[in-house]
């Protein structure tokens, strides 16, 4: 121990490189010196950084005027370790939100803890909207509505702009209105003239759009939040436009119908649906696919895109994955779509798909009371059958995954990575969400780093949500 103990700092530090967490705690208790030498930032900064990737440990720790890469490791990793166990009462507080008198037919979080800025500080705001014409801001940590707007007529959807805090709803009348996420002010009202529309807020460059799918297979797209239209463009006449994805680095912008069978998904290059040309018509080219059941865009991929089809009678089906490309010639822009894998998946006939992703190869397929993890190449990497009632929805981070399901309950599973198979999942525990002689389950769900939030549709047609909160 002598020999140890007259080690200079560097080469402690240096042999404290090769530890982990638990091991650096017990070597700050043998002596001061190797106390102080476990203090050292970069140590800290170091574990932050291979685990986490991106840290802000300024904003992590600024209401408490130190700023610690100890601290910030080990209260991150502790409110980790809450959200993997999941025990009740000790790692996590469950609400119930009331106040809706109707179906919750949407909801988002209009801000929240994404792991880089203050997460022990500040309380997740969510907004929902239904069927009694009104939309709803919460506030997740004390379970109480912060605001809720003058009734409208039944929403149909709603979706927001974090980075401006606005919330923007659609109703049955075919009005569109942004809402002031801090206070609940109308800000500005679009009337489209379609009694179902499906919104995606959208960013490109320095400004916020709005796209609205149409009952008639119409793409609108507004500015946000002031709602002029800038273009108009159709897509599957006749048929309800109800998917509508952005890609990650905001290049692209996926439509289709679910409705419509012999239709094929299609592509916008955005700069030409925002910023459109006078006498040039936007750039978009339609998928070699038809019947598109669900779809999502790889997250570290920003240009793959993964796309599920079916025949109209449901015996074929396929999961194809594109690569997206702008071939640009000097009269002309055209989109190409890549395919670089396609693969049979085994569906059920009754029960809608969900499709999600992780990463740039990672895909997640939701079919009835089954959960089925892939690569993109069509690899069976994991399969759960968790739930005892179908999956209506999925919520997916680089942390874990939450199905929430008709049998009223969430199952937390968590990534890992697997020798063999690369990264993979690990069932964890159910969240329940309340009685099922009173609702008739869960059928939709949203997460931020810190905590869950998931709507149950109530047998008495007055919707709740549920609120499930890691606290550190």
């Amino acid at each position: 121990m002598e020999i140890w103990q007259s080690l200079p700092l560097d080469c402690l530090i240096s042999v404290f490189s090769l530890l982990q967490e638990e091991d650096l705690i017990r070597a700050s208790t043998v002596c001061k010196d190797w106390c102080y030498a476990v203090q050292t930032p970069w140590l800290w900064r170091r574990m932050c950084l291979q685990r986490w990737s991106f840290c802000n440990v300024s904003q992590h720790l600024s209401h408490t005027g130190t700023h610690s890469w100890k601290a910030y490791y080990l209260r991150r990793s502790h409110l980790e370790m809450k959200m993997k166990s999941g025990r009740s009462c000790a790692d996590y507080t469950c609400k119930t939100l009331r106040g809706h008198e109707g179906r919750v037919v949407g909801l988002a979080y209009l801000s929240g803890n994404d792991g880089r800025s203050d997460v022990w500080s500040s309380s997740p705001v969510v907004c929902s909207a239904s069927t009694d014409g009104t939309v709803k801001a919460w506030d997740i940590h004390k379970g109480v509505s912060v605001w809720s707007s003058p009734v409208q007529s039944p929403m149909q959807d709603i979706t927001v702009d974090p980075g401006q805090c606005v919330a923007v709803t659609s109703d049955s009348s075919g009005t569109i209105k942004a809402w002031k996420g801090s206070s609940g002010e109308e800000l500005a009202c679009f009337t489209s003239g379609f009694s179902k529309t499906t919104l995606l807020s959208f960013r490109h460059k320095d400004s916020s759009f709005l796209m609205v799918g149409t009952v008639a297979g119409s793409l609108l797209v507004l500015t946000c939040p002031a709602l002029c239209e800038v273009s108009r463009h159709v897509v599957c006449d006749s048929f309800r436009l109800n998917l509508l994805l952005s890609s990650p680095d905001n290049k692209w912008i996926f439509t289709a119908s679910k409705e419509n069978f012999n239709s094929s998904p299609k592509v916008f290059y955005s700069e030409s649906v925002c910023c459109p040309a006078e006498d040039e018509d936007s750039v978009c080219g339609s998928l070699p696919v038809s019947g598109c059941l669900a779809a999502v865009f790889l997250p570290s991929q920003p240009a793959r895109l993964a796309v599920i089809q079916s025949d109209g009678l449901f015996t074929n089906k396929t999961l194809a994955v594109f690569d997206l490309a702008l071939k640009e010639s000097k009269y002309k822009k055209e989109p190409q779509a890549q395919q670089v894998a396609c693969f049979a998946v085994e569906l059920s006939q009754r029960s809608d798909v969900v499709l999600e992703a992780r990463g740039h190869s990672t895909l997640l397929v939701a079919d009835g009371n089954h959960l089925k993890v892939y690569t993109f190449k069509g690899d069976l990497v994991a399969s759960f059958q968790d739930h005892l009632q179908p999956i209506a929805a999925l919520c997916v981070d680089s942390f874990r995954v939450v199905t929430a399901s008709r049998d009223l309950s969430l199952r937390v599973l968590t990534w890992r990575s697997d020798p063999e198979h690369g990264l993979t999942l690990e069932s964890q525990y159910h969240l329940l969400g309340g009685s099922l002689t009173r609702s008739r389950g869960f059928t939709s769900v949203a997460c931020d780093y810190s905590s869950i939030v998931a709507s149950v549709e109530s047998l008495d047609g007055k919707d709740v949500l549920k609120a499930y909160t890691f606290d550190f």
